[in-house]
């Protein structure tokens, strides 16, 4: 019966709610579009103009762009009835009144049109600032995707870039809608690690779910900003372990805290609640839902609470789980809202997917205090994609707004003009000049999809290498080159999949085994990654460091052709595949292999070059289990001279990212050396460095390694395969190290060579215990026995970045162009055949 009643109660508050229109913010911008139809269409109460009425302030330049509808049958909804077709690089612009957060939201439907085949169109989408969609394929299915986006001009502009076979892309409708700036506030807590994150008031959002707790689905006309909440059934793992509640007219807001913008009364009067204990075999549980998202973006997690199930204040004690971690412990929601019952309340996160097939999971559970009835809520739950990467396409519209604007803009172009005629005379000036002195000259590679034309013969392998401004970018291969060398990239020959796309083993004409990386355009990296893996390997060369063979620009691909690395990832000899264990020793090897290379990025020349991207994954061992560090796409710059950190979005590896760059969006090497020490953990304990399978306090390596270091008792969670081969000074040695480099601030932590010292050291107290038992343990701690690599690592700062530099560590053997020097010449000479 109580079931019944509470259906009941459901169906009349759904009732109820499509009956009334919600009234509440008024945009300022407020636009609204049906593309491609000829006539204005009303969806939920609002008017989509069509494309043939649009107002002065929409601006739209579409080359070739056809209008197509759906047959007349189709029973599609009236916005995806019609789409404006484009087959070239298209845009609309629109005015902007009041800078600040913006709803842009783009509607897509394939459906069958008169002579075109939209279900094959490929495209990208962004505006003037931000990458919104990149080689996107719509689904067979209407789909809206929504991005909330921080305007700070006058104008927005969204172009759309055909891209595949078909050349074409669509769009069904648009809108651009102001928000509320406080919609979205500028700080939120981290889960792992946990602490303040800032900056989210400048982040550019994707939503990818808006759900609904214990309610009914609530549509646009419900929402006073027009958004969709769904149901929350789907979603939950065991809905037999919660029940629904319903209290919509109790909700109350408090001065200063969330409003009807932020959440409709709809979402804070429902909630999903821990099922009766007396229900349940067993008396303590959690209440999980679980989300399919990417693996390697940052999310921001809004977690919306409203206590309409307690009877009096402070009697609702529960914990908040995102993933395995605490996102909230001990809850107590009347403490947020000064003791009154039913008062909106929501809380902000940033995680990455909390498992490593692309899961992102959130779990209520009652409070380890005995003594407190086991209960808990939640009421709704956004989660909204940060971080968009990907390189952004302009079209802009022809004319203008006003006289005004055109004559300044003549004025400006003008004066632009000359500069530029200037500048350009001193460039031809001083290019003829440097020709006298140097044969190569600088040759940008055509990272914009234009065709690469090879030089020679027909069956040539590729291309002479463009020279950069430091030395050779190697070799351009044409695509006919690669294709072959990976049998037309047979997925057997895979052997790594990664952020930027799959990695094959190759095998050229003569030969030559290679690694070929090849960028999948629906990755989130593309083309800054691609171009900055060129620009630096074409300058470094250090025998811990992967060459860069050549590359592929040909048409829209990204292909980058590196040495083979025989052994693989370091990450594979430690866990999840069946490659041979590594001793005790040839993992300290590895480690002081990667720590040479780090070293050499950090202290090679003037300014540093920070990885940002250091794991066990991009660490690469060659057929003598030499260790090379790999994967340059997310590399930066150091800071200047006069500044201490690089002020830049958070990109990296959930797991290892440290913990301050992640707070502050400051990187400096420092957060190379917090990811460095997490891969030391990670080769002590060989297991993952998130593992949500694990106990709650084991998920984090990082967290779980330094509990067991500050007792005193790190040889408890050594790889059991090592059991009885370490020796208990080389290991108390690296676990000072690891805790030193996982310090939560950059200044505590030591320098890569410093790191490097320690590891070389920890090396010689291990192979003195191996070679000559206790006397040559104490025979080594004499410093004088490491004077040779001291002296090496004071020369480091000496030496050069550039290609053929010495080398900063372990003598001539550390440059890599004794070996990589055969692999030019013999394609100098295939070229030649």
């Amino acid at each position: 019966m109580a079931i019944k009643s509470y259906e009941l109660a459901l169906f009349l508050l759904s009732a109820a709610c499509f009956l009334c229109s919600c009234k509440g913010y008024t945009p300022p911008d407020n636009y609204l579009i049906d593309c491609g139809s000829s006539a204005n269409t009303v969806v939920d109460g609002r008017t989509f103009l069509s494309d043939s009425s649009l107002p002065s302030t929409v601006t739209v330049t579409a080359p070739g762009s056809v209008f197509v509808n759906a047959s007349q049958n189709s029973v599609s909804p009236a916005l995806y009835r019609t789409a404006r077709v484009l087959s070239a690089p298209s845009s609309y612009s629109f005015a902007i009144t009041k800078p600040g957060r913006h709803f842009v939201r783009l509607y897509f439907f394939p459906f069958a049109a008169q002579s075109h085949n939209l279900s094959a169109a490929t495209f990208s989408v962004s505006t003037q600032d931000a990458p919104l969609l990149g080689g996107f394929r719509p689904g067979a299915s209407p789909a809206m995707k929504e991005f909330s986006l921080n305007l700070t001009g006058d104008s927005l502009i969204v172009t759309f870039v055909p891209s595949g076979p078909a050349g074409l892309a669509f769009v069904n409708a648009m809108e651009v809608v102001s928000v509320p700036d406080d919609l979205i506030g500028d700080t939120a807590q981290t889960v792992i690690p946990k602490g303040p994150y800032a900056g989210l008031a400048e982040q550019p959002l994707e939503t990818i779910y808006r759900v609904n707790m214990g309610g009914p689905m609530v549509g646009p006309s419900q929402d006073t900003l027009s958004r969709t909440w769904l149901p929350d059934k789907s979603f939950l793992l065991n809905a037999n372990l919660s029940t629904s509640v319903a209290n919509v007219n109790a909700v109350q807001h408090m001065q200063g805290g969330p409003t009807q913008d932020t959440a409709p009364d709809t979402v804070y009067g429902t909630c999903t609640r821990l099922a009766n204990v007396s229900t349940t075999a067993s008396p303590r549980f959690n209440v999980t839902w679980q989300f399919d998202v990417d693996a390697a973006p940052l999310y921001l997690v809004r977690l919306h609470f409203c206590d309409i199930v307690s009877q009096a204040s402070y009697n609702l004690l529960f914990n908040v789980y995102i993933g395995n971690s605490f996102a909230l412990q001990e809850l107590d929601l009347s403490s947020l809202t000064l003791g009154s019952l039913a008062t909106a309340v929501y809380r902000d996160f940033v995680t990455g997917a909390t498992d490593p097939s692309g899961k992102l999971s959130v779990s209520i559970g009652p409070s380890a205090d005995p003594n407190v009835m086991a209960d808990g809520i939640l009421n709704g739950l956004e989660i909204m994609r940060m971080n968009t990467t990907g390189s952004v396409s302009v079209v802009t519209p022809p004319g203008s707004r006003s006289k005004l604007g055109a004559t300044v803009g003549a004025v400006v172009g003008a004066v632009a003009v000359a500069v530029l005629a200037v500048l350009l005379l001193l460039w031809f000036r001083r290019r003829k000049l440097s020709r006298k002195y140097q044969s190569k000259t600088w040759l940008p590679f055509s990272v914009t999809g234009a065709t690469t034309h090879s030089v020679g013969s027909g069956g040539s392998n590729g291309t002479a290498g463009a020279s950069g401004q430091n030395g050779s970018f190697g070799y351009r291969f044409s695509f006919a080159a690669v294709n072959e060398a990976t049998n037309s990239f047979d997925e057997s020959w895979v052997i790594g999949v990664g952020g930027f796309g799959k990695v094959y083993k190759g095998v050229m004409a003569d030969e030559t085994q290679v690694a070929v990386k090849r960028g999948n355009p629906k990755s989130q990296q593309g083309l800054n990654e691609f171009r900055t893996e060129i620009e630096l390997l074409s300058r470094l060369r250090h025998r811990h460091l992967v060459s860069l063979i050549g590359f592929c620009d040909e048409g829209n691909e990204m292909i980058l052709v590196y040495e083979y690395m025989e052994k693989g990832t370091l990450k594979s000899h430690l866990y999840g595949s069946d490659f041979p264990n590594l001793s005790w020793r040839q993992r300290l090897e590895a480690c002081i292999g990667a720590a040479r290379g780090l070293h050499y990025l950090h202290t090679g020349s003037a300014k540093a070059i920070i990885h940002r991207d250091v794991k066990s994954a991009n660490i690469l061992l060659d057929g003598n289990l030499l260790a090379k560090v790999a994967d340059f796409g997310l590399s930066k710059t150091g800071p200047e001279l006069d500044q201490t950190h690089v002020s830049t979005a958070v990109k990296g590896s959930f797991g290892y990212l440290d913990p301050e760059y992640f707070r502050r969006q400051q990187l400096t090497e420092k957060s190379d050396v917090y990811s460095f020490g997490v891969v030391l953990l990670e080769v002590l304990c060989a297991r993952p460095v998130i593992d949500p399978t694990l106990p709650r306090e084991m998920v984090n390596l990082a967290e779980w390694g330094m509990k067991w270091q500050a007792r005193g008792e790190l040889d408890q969670i050594v790889d059991a395969r090592l059991a009885g081969s370490v020796q208990p000074e080389s290991l108390r040695k690296f676990g000072e190290t690891v805790e030193k480099c996982l310090s939560d601030y950059g200044v505590d932590r030591p320098s890569m060579g410093d790191v490097l010292w320690n590891l070389e050291y920890a090396l010689q107290l291990q192979q003195a215990a191996e070679e000559g038992g206790a006397s040559g343990a104490n025979s080594i701690n004499s410093i004088a026995g490491l004077s040779a690599q001291v002296q090496n690592m004071a020369a480091a700062a000496e030496s050069p970045l550039l290609l053929g530099a010495s080398p900063v560590l372990g003598g001539a053997d550390d440059l890599s162009d004794v070996s990589m020097s055969r692999v030019f010449s013999q394609l100098i000479k295939s070229e030649g055949r």
